[in-house]
């Protein structure tokens, strides 16, 4: 796999109370690149997502952005090292407008100034936001909803991009729209971890793939060869299947 690396998890043991998740999960992200991560229900993959933004107790193992250590950062670190989130579901205020959600997404920036800009670079990026800027949040499509949530993310100019389950509620027509305007954020430079379940559609979008299971990372590699992988197709259609035999150095 690709060796130039913006984030690389080491080792993670990590979970909820009592209750472990994580068992060594161990893999690194390629940049400018979309990478997917995929597995069965409770594989803990968005426990993952939790981990690297600091919402996770890690017991023992690294997070490293460009080999600086990252682990259990506080979120407005994070922010400005120049990662963001983009939780699965809906992540909006209903009662703002389009334009207040967005400014909402430089906070961190500290000044009506620095944000500005880039809000309006941001509606300029979707024209379809910039036309309903001063309507309701709550008014917008579910589609549209998660790209206001993908815009705002994009006011910090993040380098590295995590978005859960992006296509969760969405039409057909609406998930390709997403997808590619994650394609296209990638073919500008920014580098996009994602989890998804809809699992063929993400990785056929995607560079790299990732598969978890019971917390740990069985495969890794280019997204075509993962997904053209039988025992892969065997795991998402139901069958019983061990990954063991499959598990690929993580390294990229």
């Amino acid at each position: 796999m690709a060796t130039d690396a913006i984030l690389r998890l080491d080792d993670l043991v990590g979970g909820y109370g009592r209750m472990t998740i994580l068992n060594g999960c161990s893999f690194s992200v390629a940049r400018a690149a979309i990478t997917t991560v995929i597995g069965p229900n409770g594989a803990g993959k968005s426990t993952t997502f939790k981990a690297i933004f600091g919402m996770l107790t890690i017991r023992s193992g690294r997070v490293l952005m460009e080999e600086e250590d990252i682990t259990g950062a506080s979120q407005m670190r994070l922010l400005a090292r120049g990662i963001c989130y983009v939780p699965q579901g809906r992540n909006i205020f209903p009662e703002l407008s389009v334009r207040d959600n967005l400014e909402l997404g430089g906070v961190a920036l500290g000044t009506a100034r620095a944000m500005r800009p880039r809000v309006e670079q941001a509606l300029d990026r979707f024209p379809v936001l910039r036309q309903k800027a001063q309507v309701q949040a709550s008014t917008l499509s579910g589609g549209q909803q998660k790209l206001l949530e993908i815009a705002r993310g994009l006011i910090a100019e993040p380098r590295l991009m995590l978005i859960d389950e992006p296509s969760i509620g969405l039409s057909p027509l609406m998930v390709k729209e997403v997808f590619a305007t994650l394609q296209a954020l990638r073919d500008a430079g920014v580098s996009i971890l994602m989890v998804e379940q809809n699992a063929r559609s993400a990785l056929e979008i995607s560079d790299y793939g990732v598969v978890l299971e019971t917390g740990r990372c069985r495969m890794t590699g280019p997204a075509r060869r993962i997904l053209e992988d039988p025992r892969v197709a065997r795991l998402f259609l139901g069958a019983e299947v061990d990954l063991d035999d499959a598990a690929q150095p993580s390294s990229r």
